[in-house]
């Protein structure tokens, strides 16, 4: 059910409604439809967001770039508000008291039963609209990451990282996070694994 005072309304909701509703309901506006944010997340859900939040956190530190966590509002457009799991913004000025005004740069969704459809149909529809320029969905549950990358014809088709490699963001200096970390799962054994961490082994060497 939407809020009290709008649950006639026939009209797209926007910015200016979704200001007013209730700050104990969490509902979400994409093309002036509202959908109610889902119950409260699994546990596995959080772990995973605050994991992965966290490195981008140390990674990112001294950086322009800074990650948020739901819920933050991220204004898109009048009639687009979403809250992302996790979102980084690299300008500044799209960083208000109250809320992000405009397209961050990177967009993190954490895919869970209830969202899953939403997540990879109508958001990443508006985010690519947005002009996000990397979007990445995450499964807790089978343990892999997709990451669309935006070109001139919009997202890519998308490229896959399973539980035992490095997440890449392209837009963000190449950053590089151990998915099985996030998964807290087993990571790369023997060579494979040496490779992944050979340049962290040498971060900080004098020759």
């Amino acid at each position: 059910m939407l809020p009290q005072a709008v649950e006639e309304q026939d009209a797209l909701f926007t910015w200016a409604n979704y200001r007013t509703w209730p700050d104990d309901e969490c509902w979400e506006i994409i093309a002036g439809e509202a959908y109610a944010m889902a119950p409260a997340p699994s546990t596995k859900h959080q772990s995973i967001t605050l994991n992965l939040a966290s490195r981008l956190r140390e990674r990112l530190a001294g950086k322009p770039c800074r990650p948020f966590i739901a819920p933050t509002d991220v204004k898109l457009s009048d009639l687009d508000v979403v809250q992302p799991d996790i979102l980084v913004v690299c300008d500044p000025a799209r960083v208000t008291p109250t809320h992000i005004e405009g397209a961050p740069d990177v967009v993190i969704e954490v895919l869970s039963p209830a969202t899953a459809a939403k997540d990879l149909r109508q958001k990443k529809a508006l985010y690519e609209r947005a002009g996000v320029r990397e979007y990445l969905v995450v499964d807790p549950l089978e343990h892999y990451a997709i990451r669309f990358l935006l070109g001139a014809d919009g997202f890519d088709k998308g490229t896959v990282f399973a539980a035992d490699e490095l997440l890449s963001f392209a837009t963000l200096e190449a950053l590089e996070i151990p998915l099985w970390e996030i998964f807290e799962v087993a990571g790369p054994r023997g060579e494979a694994a040496a490779e992944l961490f050979e340049p962290q082994r040498h971060e900080g060497r004098k020759e």
